[in-house]
């Protein structure tokens, strides 16, 4: 078939509709700096039911025709391999690494920052579901539903975009930096997210330490019976992105905020609190992990003992942890990389968020519905190349509300070394499920699930603390 170029003409010819996925996103041209790839525009952008909408400038990205995504060098662009959102927002920052791939070989790094406001950064993508039938059917899943593990591949790929613009300078350059994902703060699903209405994802950078910012996202969709204008919060998230230096690999300084409304101050003060939190929470985990919770250990383990001393007295309603596990591996592929040639971050959420459905679907014999995605941690970086192993098993259930029980899934990513016969974790993944009410008739009910090893039931406790927390 030629070249990918080629290919991928060949393929746009006999599909036009392909050409159009994007419809309602925007028309591409190709800009002169970065900040010339967005255009602004004014919008009300409200942060929920019952607050003041907030006028602001948000941006938004131009139509993009995915059969004119032809990139030179084609090394540094992969994003034709990924969901048509995240290969926008990649197609609208792939002309800084273009300028930079043709500048100097050795350039001294720029040492001037400036500070910026929020809305400089503030970005929007829409989904035109309810007329683009090409785009709708990209992220349906079997039951008709939104398929969430694409939408989270999506909010990693807006908040690189967006702590990309962050970085940038007045003139739309960017020093030579590596920006990544450091750890994703849990993500509350507030309404169920419909695959037939129009979506919006918006975000903007909220706090910034030296080398680290937040960027907080949210995601909103009008209901059925009311009109677009009337869009309510459906999801948000938290995501924190640190920045290392291209060439020594440390951490770099990046530019200050400096926000503008009251709205923005307080989004500030809280992105700081959750940070001091985070610091302290490390720390006395680890005291924990040392010596406490004794009684804690031995109250999870009780029953845990039965199924393996006395498996015929046990618990008919409770598990074992370990009989709940799945897993699967996969070589990573240059086609999963981002524009800094690792593996994309948004790829290793949709393929752990997809794992852990597919556990707590095992385990509770009907579709699960997403609730949350708790604390996500990046480890250690994921090369092209790498053996990922992705392991999975129900960490433990809340049954309180037996008409809406919680699943809580754990996924853990290990990058194996054959050769070296290593192993090292570089990602921990928490999510929760439930089921429909309808899939618990006849007394059908979720079972129990019990740790059978001291190192499983301090895996508990560590997450029921951080729940609690």
């Amino acid at each position: 078939m030629g070249s990918p170029s080629s290919r991928l003409h060949f393929f746009t010819k006999r599909c036009p509709k392909f050409s159009n996925f994007l419809l309602g996103l925007a028309n591409y041209e190709k800009p002169t700096s970065f900040c010339d790839q967005m255009v602004c525009q004014t919008r009300v952008f409200s942060v929920g039911q019952n607050s003041d909408p907030v006028p602001v400038v948000a941006t938004t990205l131009d139509t993009i025709d995915a059969g004119s995504s032809i990139r030179k060098p084609i090394s540094l662009w992969p994003g034709m391999y990924h969901s048509p959102v995240t290969n926008a927002l990649w197609e609208a920052r792939s002309s800084i690494f273009e300028r930079l791939s043709s500048a100097p070989v050795d350039p001294s790094p720029p040492t001037d920052l400036i500070a910026k406001t929020p809305s400089k950064s503030r970005t929007s993508v829409l989904y035109k579901f309810s007329s683009d039938y090409v785009l709708r059917e990209q992220y349906r899943n079997p039951w008709n539903e939104i398929r969430m593990g694409k939408l989270l591949e999506d909010l990693d790929a807006l908040a690189g975009t967006i702590s990309f613009k962050h970085c940038s300078s007045n003139d739309g350059t960017t020093r030579p930096l590596i920006l990544v994902t450091a750890s994703v703060d849990k993500m509350l699903l507030k309404k169920p997210i419909r695959i037939d209405t129009d979506l919006t994802i918006e975000g903007a950078v909220t706090w910034v330490g030296r080398s680290s910012m937040e960027i907080q996202l949210e995601v909103m969709q009008s209901s059925p019976e009311t009109s677009r204008t009337s869009q309510s919060l459906a999801l948000t998230a938290n995501f924190t992105f640190v920045a290392r230096d291209s060439k020594t690999g440390k951490s770099a300084p990046i530019n200050q905020i400096s926000p503008e409304t009251e709205k923005e101050k307080l989004l500030r003060e809280e992105a700081e609190e959750r940070n001091k939190m985070r610091k302290i929470k490390k720390g006395e985990q680890k005291k924990k992990i040392q010596g406490e919770e004794v009684k804690g250990l031995n109250e999870l383990l009780a029953e845990g003992r039965i199924f393996c001393d006395m498996p015929a007295l046990a618990d008919r309603d409770s598990i074992l942890m370990k009989d709940t596990c799945l897993q699967n591996s996969l070589i990573c592929q240059p086609q999963q990389r981002n524009i800094h040639g690792r593996i994309f971050g948004g790829f290793l959420m949709r393929r752990a968020f997809e794992l852990a459905y597919a556990t707590a679907y095992a385990f509770a014999g009907s579709a699960p519905c997403f609730v949350e995605v708790d604390h996500v941690d990046f480890l250690k970086p994921v090369d092209v190349g790498n053996f990922l192993r992705l392991k999975s098993c129900v960490l433990y259930t809340e049954l309180e509300n037996l008409c809406r029980p919680l699943i809580n899934v754990e996924v853990i990513a290990h990058v194996m070394r054959p050769e070296l016969r290593s192993s090292e974790v570089s990602n921990n993944f928490y999510f929760t499920f439930t089921v429909q009410q309808d899939s618990l008739k006849n007394g059908k009910r979720i079972r129990n699930v019990v740790p059978g090893t001291e190192e499983e039931a301090r895996r508990v406790i560590e997450r029921m603390d951080a729940e609690k927390s």
